[in-house]
């Protein structure tokens, strides 16, 4: 795939993919989005495409992107890999938030509270 048709905006063979990641969440995804994000009184979007990337929870408002990381964001190929990505996202001005999905298990409530600090802090500096 050539540069230009990842930099594009619109990009159909991703729209798909994120569609396809709607209809399929993670349980932790799931749980994040319907127990919280869905009804948060600042706009959150999921499975939103960004440079190229599918990113888990976006919210355009308060220019933040949320991704919920498994197991395999730890090793050390998935950490580089989500450097690279988390770089080039926040090139875009945007701040990626990374949260494992075992504190979405364990801390459920202390999750929803940081996220929702981190859209008024940030909504707060406009």
């Amino acid at each position: 795939m050539g540069d230009c048709i990842m930099d594009r905006k619109h990009n159909p063979q991703l729209t798909a993919t994120a569609r396809a990641l709607r209809k399929n969440m993670t349980k932790e995804e799931r749980r994040l989005w319907f127990a919280f994000l869905h009804t948060y009184p600042v706009r959150f979007l999921r499975q939103k495409v960004i440079d190229g990337y599918v990113v888990d929870f976006y919210c355009h408002q308060a220019r933040l992107v949320l991704e919920l990381d498994g197991s395999q964001h730890f090793s050390e190929e998935g950490l580089l890999k989500d450097r690279v990505r988390t770089e080039k996202i926040e090139d875009r001005n945007l701040t990626v938030v990374r949260i494992a999905n075992s504190d979405v298990h364990q801390h459920f409530d202390e999750v929803c509270a940081y996220i929702d600090r981190l859209v008024k802090e940030s909504l707060a500096e406009k």
